[in-house]
């Protein structure tokens, strides 16, 4: 990845998706997704064995499902049911995040509402499968 220009963290979400270049689109849509490489698989089926985004200046990673590879049995969250992970995005506007992934095609999990805590919070699922929660400090959490 240093021929991109973009640091790898120690450690980076690597998701598994049924359609990564649809994803990375997604993921530009929704959260402003800047893309940093893609790899496309060797066999011309157009699926990318390796790909890179930077969201919210975090880097993630994914990949194409390869069945094939995985004694025929998939690790997409839609393979296996759903995914017990969830990406976390601090944002400083949730609620403009919020809406242009819901737009983009998110569907919402929990809804976006004042938390206890002192975050204005929820939770998204994208079409890929994988869950992402979005906050930002409330105001009053905020002016503390």
């Amino acid at each position: 990845m240093a021929d991109q220009d973009v640091p790898m963290p120690a450690v980076t979400p690597h998701l598994v998706v049924d359609g990564a270049a649809q994803a990375i689109e997604f993921y530009k849509a929704a959260f402003g997704a800047v893309e940093a490489m893609r790899v496309p698989a060797e066999d011309g089926s157009g699926k990318l064995m390796h790909a890179a985004v930077t969201i919210n200046g975090g880097l993630v990673m994914l990949m194409d499902d390869f069945p094939e590879y995985g004694d025929g049995n998939g690790s997409s969250p839609r393979a296996l049911g759903g995914s017990p992970v969830t990406i976390h995005l601090d944002l400083p506007d949730v609620d403009a995040t919020w809406q242009r992934a819901v737009d983009a095609g998110a569907t919402v999990a929990m809804p976006l509402e004042d938390q206890f805590w002192g975050d204005r919070y929820g939770q998204l699922t994208d079409p890929f499968g994988h869950t992402w929660s979005l906050a930002s400090p409330t105001a009053a959490e905020t002016a503390e």
